[in-house]
């Protein structure tokens, strides 16, 4: 009984466990590239819109079809009422069979028409797919670029955390021989809270980064992630040129894509509608059995009479007022996207502005400051206060160069978002 209920205790355990994408051998995380790929091939909304497309573009096909013929067969007379036999549902012991094979045919165009608009509406399932993996993609690269932020930004912090405790240990032995007074060495101290209070503040952060990019992947939130080692290089800057890159996002940028398509649709379903005024036809060939033989064949053509016009003329101003709001959302999302164009590349240029001014000046000034402030505090022509102070001017300095590379990052995943494709 024991080993049983050992056995059925792991069943359900088993599945009651939630199933996560394939996990690597290593840790994905190193650089964005392989959370991007791994994106691609687990993210389920990602997986749901890409069957949406497929099946969108199997559409186009039935959408120009023409629809199933008919065929009718009818018993004439099958109670054999003139002839005196009996009842029957043989073809060549009632009084006549009719029969008659019909084949539906639209109106010239309407087929052409009905596929265009599903061609469009393919095109506007292929463009949800594209922006919803722009959006994914800049997320991931948003998040990362966080995530090498914090996690560099502990890295600066530890190593600030243990200068201050080697200026500890000279404060101390500074008022031990009656050289400084010791509020140095309290100061120190407080320093060190103060930095142990930032790395718990940023492993709560890393936390969260770790875990908005595992949901992402479809991952555990709790999966581990390897520790991130570079950043992309950012395009140089003739890339960024606005002008190429508004060019760019007229022509490639998957929300624009999405809302050409459904112009397109709005504009063959206006076609479409006008097309309506005309009839549909039914042709078809028939023949008359008669006991044995076939006595008589017979052609046919029906069509529908367009008679109600008011229904068709609503129908019209529909699809035109339908065509009219697609322009106009086009038109509206094209001026939004390239405000947006602006925006981002302007961030971009001063992040990366920013950096450059930080590591070539500020940075340096601030080395130098911490060394002169470090051997004057030793040579007692410095007090404590100018040397912490010092320190934390060159812990700013390197935290405002990785700030600067974080946001230039997120600048980038924009503006790539926007154009649907990498720079």
């Amino acid at each position: 009984m024991g080993t049983k209920f050992k056995i059925i205790l792991c069943l359900l355990c088993m599945a009651t466990t939630p199933v996560w994408g394939a996990e690597p051998a290593n840790p994905p995380g190193a650089d964005v590239e392989e959370l991007l790929a791994l994106a691609q091939a687990q993210n389920p909304e990602l997986a749901t819109l890409r069957h949406e497309e497929d099946a969108a573009a199997a559409r186009i096909a039935s959408a120009g079809a023409l629809p199933d013929p008919t065929f009718r067969i009818a018993l004439q007379d099958f109670t054999n009422k003139e002839s005196g036999a009996a009842t029957s549902l043989l073809p060549d012991q009632v009084g006549s069979t009719y029969y008659r094979v019909m084949q539906p045919l639209p109106f010239w165009g309407k087929r052409g028409l009905r596929q265009d608009i599903a061609e469009a509406e393919a095109g506007q399932a292929k463009g949800r797919t594209g922006s919803t993996w722009a959006e994914l993609s800049a997320k991931i690269k948003t998040d990362f670029a966080q995530y090498y932020l914090v996690t560099h930004s502990q890295k600066l912090t530890q190593e600030i955390l243990d200068l201050t405790l080697n200026l500890e240990r000279i404060a101390r032995s500074r008022y031990a021989t009656g050289l400084a007074p010791q509020q140095d060495v309290i100061r120190a101290q407080l320093e060190q809270t103060g930095l142990r209070r930032d790395l718990v503040m940023l492993e709560t952060e890393r936390h969260h980064n770790m875990t908005r990019l595992n949901t992402l992947l479809l991952r555990d939130p709790y999966a581990p992630l390897a520790e991130p080692q570079r950043l992309r290089t950012l395009p140089v800057p003739a890339k960024l040129e606005y002008s190429a890159l508004a060019e760019r996002l007229r022509n490639h940028s998957p929300q624009l894509f999405t809302l050409e398509a459904q112009l397109a649709a709005a504009d063959k379903s206006r076609e479409l509608a006008f097309k309506n005024r005309y009839p549909d036809f039914t042709v078809g060939v028939g023949t008359t059995q008669m006991g044995n033989e076939i006595k008589a064949w017979e052609l046919m053509l029906e069509f529908n009479i367009p008679l109600q016009q008011g229904s068709r003329r609503g129908q019209e101003r529909e699809a035109e007022n339908m065509l009219a709001a697609a322009r106009s959302r086009k038109d509206a999302a094209a001026n939004q996207l390239l405000g947006e164009l602006i925006e981002y590349t302007s961030a971009l240029d001063s992040a990366r502005s920013v950096e450059s001014l930080t590591t070539s000046s500020l940075l340096p000034q601030a080395e130098a400051t911490l060394q002169a402030a470090y051997v004057g505090y030793q040579n007692g022509k410095v007090d404590f206060a100018t040397l912490l102070d010092a320190q934390r001017q060159i812990l700013k300095a390197r935290l405002d160069v990785l700030n600067a590379q974080a946001q230039a990052q997120a600048s980038l995943a924009q503006i790539e978002k926007l154009l649907g494709e990498e720079l």
